[in-house]
């Protein structure tokens, strides 16, 4: 199959050479000719483990290219995905749409008739609908649209796409759904659950789906909190109801909250929907008033370890991105965090090992160091936020003769209360026990 995928964000650069890898010749378009000089140079826009090497394998067999054109590679293509961007309105939390229907407004002048069109984009209820609207006001005839909502981790993104818990169409007629079966070909014949569904209900899952996922987050950390009040360790309880198949042991790490590209602006954009048609979603509300509280209160914790006052006080952050195996800056918990650090007088130290050129973006006023060691030197606390492999296996000996205060603040449950003591640390967890314990 020919496919042309616009956009080489996240979504679209890692399904374009997914797809490529199943065989078919993908060529991936974008407006930002410097991202397509580096991608054809084989520079990455992102970083993702695993995602430069299936790149440059398929672009020497001849089966992903990147181009700025639309023209060919649009009119020649089987099925056109859309992947860009779909960010979160300023004010009222609407997702912007507008990307999405420039790009149907331009496609449409190239397109030919039996194409399909496929929202990869995370898209409210009833944007396939106006996208057909757009593609008849252009013009364009006998075109199928469909929805295929993507499910990737990021840092896990190539192996969740190859070996998917599921895969959602959202189609209206038997060409869409005949021309995705066979886009997704070799993921059918080693039994990937393929549902099909109507095109709007596709488009709502991928809304559901995730707003799940916030609503486990915030509901274990509230858990934390209230560990912390009798005296129990929410790394336990998390294990006791994980344990429960109707429940599973995944998004039940307590922490410092949800951050991406995802839950925050999907919760949002399904409460706005929601609103539209006049439906309340009290879970959904009240797990985003509790995420932002939580990343809020972050800084409180902080205080509390070192003495309250951080008027001069040097503090130590591990962790930038908004979870490990990714540069994502994008509502990260750090964000919050080191601001109200700075805000408060204290000078900041930090370390992560990818997402410092996106950070730099983001703030002014700390130092980056080269590595944790480094970030720990002088320090009055160190501060883990992202839990990257690298710092579950520090020297926590090392670490304590670099701060100058001994406090480790662990937002992640990275390490035991006893192994940091024994080293010489003062340890504060997430949910650990009761905080005067801590």
């Amino acid at each position: 199959m020919r496919i042309a995928m616009i956009g080489t964000g996240y979504v679209g650069l890692v399904s374009g050479a997914c797809f490529a890898d199943f065989g078919h010749r993908v060529c991936c378009i974008d407006k930002d000719s410097a991202k397509i000089d580096g991608l054809n140079a084989g520079v990455m826009p992102i970083w993702e483990p695993g995602l430069e090497a299936i790149v440059k394998a398929n672009v020497e067999r001849g089966r992903l290219t990147f181009s700025t054109e639309l023209g060919e590679n649009v009119g020649n293509a089987d099925a056109v995905f859309i992947a860009v961007g779909t960010p979160a309105r300023r004010g009222d939390g609407h997702a912007d749409l507008s990307f999405v229907f420039d790009a149907v407004r331009e496609l449409a002048k190239v397109i030919r008739p039996g194409t399909v069109v496929v929202t990869k984009s995370t898209v409210p209820v009833g944007t396939g609908d106006r996208i057909e609207e757009i593609l008849r006001e252009e013009g364009a005839t006998d075109i199928s649209v469909a929805s295929n909502p993507e499910f990737l981790r990021e840092g896990a993104a190539i192996a969740d796409f190859k070996h998917p818990d599921r895969i959602v169409v959202g189609a209206e007629d038997d060409r869409a759904q005949e021309v995705l079966k066979e886009i997704y070909r070799p993921l059918f014949l080693n039994r990937a659950p393929i549902l099909f569904t109507g095109r709007r209900t596709a488009e709502l899952t991928k809304y559901a789906a995730n707003a799940f996922l916030a609503v486990k987050i915030s509901f274990i950390n509230e858990i934390a909190d209230l560990c912390e009040a009798v005296d129990a360790d929410v790394q336990d309880v998390a294990r006791g109801i994980g344990l429960d198949n109707r429940i599973g042991p995944k998004f039940l790490h307590a922490g410092p909250g949800y951050g991406g590209s995802c839950f925050p602006k999907d919760t949002l954009a399904l409460l706005q929907t929601a609103g539209k048609f006049g439906v309340d979603q009290r879970i959904v509300r009240t797990t985003v008033e509790v995420n932002d509280q939580r990343k809020a209160h972050m800084v409180d914790r902080v205080a509390a370890a070192v003495g309250e006052d951080l008027s001069g006080k040097r503090v130590a952050v591990l962790g930038l991105a908004f979870k490990p195996n990714t540069d994502d800056m994008r509502e990260a918990p750090s964000i919050p965090l080191v601001n109200a650090l700075v805000e408060r007088g204290a000078k900041v130290s930090a370390f992560d090992p990818v997402a410092r050129e996106q950070a730099e973006k983001i703030f002014t006023a700390i130092e980056f160091a080269a590595d944790a060691y480094e970030a720990a030197a002088g320090a009055d606390a160190l501060v883990i936020v992202t839990e990257w492999d690298e710092f579950r296996a520090l020297d926590l000996e090392k670490i304590a003769e670099a701060l100058r205060g001994k406090v480790l603040v662990d937002l992640r449950n990275v390490y035991d209360r006893d192994e940091a003591e024994e080293a010489g640390l003062a340890y504060f967890g997430i949910g650990r026990g009761r905080l005067e314990k801590n």
